[in-house]
C-alpha cells in the first residue's frame, strides 16, 4: 500500500545559500524509489508516493542521499499527508479568516509540551499568540512573521535545544496538505 508524505527541508535556498534546486530534489525522491514526486515552492517542500514507512527512517535516508548529492547536510522532517492533514484540522486559530501569512506551523521531530515554552510571558506579545499540538507549534502573528516579537523568542536556542524544527506558513501547509491528499 502507497503512502502520501512531505519532505520538510530546513534552512535551505535562503539568501542564495544551502542551494538545493527543486528539480535535483524530484530527482533524487525519484532515484530513492519515491513514486508522484512534486515540489511546492524553492523553500524546500517535496511531496511523494511510497511504500508506508517509518517517517524518521524516511527522512534519514532523505538526507543522506542530499549530503551525497550537495556535499552539506540538510535536515529533513518527513510527514504523511494524514498527519498534515490533523494538523490543519486541529489548528486552533481561525485559518479561514486569516491570511497564510498571519499563521505559522512550526513542525518539531518529535512531541513538545507546552511546559517547554512556559518561561515566556504570553501576554507580553500579545496581540500575537501561539498553541502548542503534539509535534507542532501554531503562531499567530497578525502583522506577519519578519515583524513577529513572539517567533524571536519562540525561536530562542534555549527554548529549542535537542529539537529540529522547521517552520511554514498556512498557505504552504494548506497547498501541501492538498497534495498529499490520498
Amino acid at each position: 500500500m502507497s503512502t502520501r508524505y512531505a519532505a520538510l527541508l530546513r534552512g535551505i535556498n535562503v539568501s542564495g545559500h544551502r542551494r538545493v534546486p527543486m528539480a535535483e530534489l524530484r530527482a533524487l525522491l525519484t532515484e530513492l524509489g519515491h513514486a508522484e514526486v512534486a515540489t511546492h515552492l524553492r523553500s524546500g517542500n517535496a511531496v511523494f508516493s511510497g511504500a508506508s514507512g517509518d517517517e524518521d527512517s524516511l527522512a534519514a535516508e532523505l538526507e543522506r542521499a542530499l549530503e551525497e548529492h550537495l556535499g552539506f547536510r540538510v535536515d529533513v522532517l518527513v510527514r504523511t499527508g494524514g498527519y498534515l492533514a490533523a494538523v490543519a484540522e486541529a489548528c486552533p486559530f481561525p485559518a479561514g479568516r486569516l491570511e497564510g501569512r498571519q499563521l505559522h506551523v512550526t513542525f518539531f521531530d518529535r512531541p513538545v509540551g507546552a511546559d517547554r515554552f512556559a518561561s515566556l510571558d504570553a501576554a507580553a506579545f500579545l496581540p500575537e499568540e501561539f498553541r502548542v499540538g503534539g509535534r507542532e507549534l501554531y503562531l499567530y502573528a497578525p502583522d506577519g512573521l519578519g515583524r513577529s516579537r513572539l517567533a524571536v523568542a519562540l525561536g530562542r536556542p534555549a527554548l529549542n535545544r535537542g529539537l529540529l524544527a522547521t517552520s511554514r506558513n498556512w498557505n504552504t501547509v494548506a497547498r501541501l496538505v492538498e497534495m498529499t491528499r490520498d
